[in-house]
């Protein structure tokens, strides 16, 4: 089983959930369950017209919203809890192994910290949910793959947290990541942080000092880890098939690649918790929220991602 939270409640996650749901084959739809407000789903249901009956033609934990449905497009504290509800109690039944993995639509980071829930996302909410000290966060494309060090904090704070313990922590987790897809040596590049790496330390000394060490004692584990590899060229050899995943320093340096070459394709992937959670890579689209007009391709390919996850959690 997989489970679908359906995010920010005025987002498109009812909708792309909805529309995701209804063109699954009859087994498909046997191993999935959304998690989510039933009353919210009948409101989506009314300008997607589907045809589905969360409940009846999928299994649904209905998790009443106060006033439900809430409008559609418009940022509310009583959304982002309720999207903090959804996740919360599909984690709880992932850790239960009632599901093998959870799909999340997306929130709004607003909403939800003006419901009291002071997280920076997803992945630092599931961190917090399971325990963890920190999750990682890998966007996966077809060409290209991006884990990052560090997301939502500033730039000043992402170069500090480039030590060589925390680039050596990210490098073995997106290792083992790709090798439970079934990539027995992964390729694997880091990012440089510095232009040009440093330039033998006259754009920072960063590179040199602490994501090299890094690399090297990666690679004394028998992990086959590159670099560090100039951020202006490393993302373009990854893609043309030189490394299957590069290590990001810090939240955009990853992100604007993929979003490049993969913006309505690519699938958001926690790592490093004790359950599987895949995510859409984009947001809650408040601006056509409602209207029906939602592409649910992407959430097609975080439920595909989401199946092999919990196929290779059985073995």
């Amino acid at each position: 089983m997989i489970g679908i939270t359906l995010g920010d409640p005025a987002g498109v996650g009812p909708e792309i959930t909805l529309k995701a749901v209804a063109a699954m084959s009859e087994g498909e739809r046997a191993q999935t369950r959304i998690f989510g407000c039933r009353k919210t789903l009948e409101a989506a249901e009314a300008v997607v017209r589907t045809g589905l009956r969360p409940g009846i033609d999928v299994a649904l934990t209905d998790l009443p919203v106060a006033s439900a449905p809430l409008p559609f497009g418009k940022e509310d504290a009583r959304a982002g809890d309720a999207a903090f509800r959804f996740v919360e109690a599909a984690v709880r039944a992932a850790e239960a192994g009632e599901i093998g993995c959870i799909v999340t639509a997306p929130l709004n980071k607003a909403a939800l910290n003006a419901a009291g829930h002071h997280y920076d996302g997803h992945t630092g909410m599931l961190a917090a949910l399971t325990g963890q000290k920190k999750a990682w966060m890998i966007l996966a494309s077809d060409r290209l793959k991006v884990i990052h060090n560090s997301t939502h904090v500033s730039l000043r704070d992402a170069i500090d947290r480039a030590t060589t313990e925390s680039v050596l922590q990210t490098i073995r987790v997106g290792h083992e990541h790709l090798r439970r897809l079934g990539l027995e040596a992964p390729r694997i590049a880091v990012a440089g942080i510095n232009p040009h790496c440093g330039e033998g330390g006259l754009f920072g000394t960063e590179d040199a000092d602490q994501l090299a060490p890094a690399v090297e004692r990666a690679r004394a584990e028998g992990i086959d880890a590159h670099g560090p590899i100039a951020g202006d060229t490393v993302f373009h050899r990854a893609y043309t098939g030189q490394f299957d995943l590069v290590v990001a320093q810090y939240h955009d340096q990853g992100h604007i690649p993929i979003k490049l070459v993969a913006f309505d394709t690519a699938v958001n992937v926690s790592l490093g918790l004790p359950i599987d959670r895949t995510s859409v890579d984009h947001g809650t689209a408040f601006d056509i929220a409602g209207k029906g007009i939602a592409d649910h391709g992407n959430m097609e390919k975080a439920i595909a991602y989401a199946r092999r996850l919990a196929t290779g959690r059985k073995t």
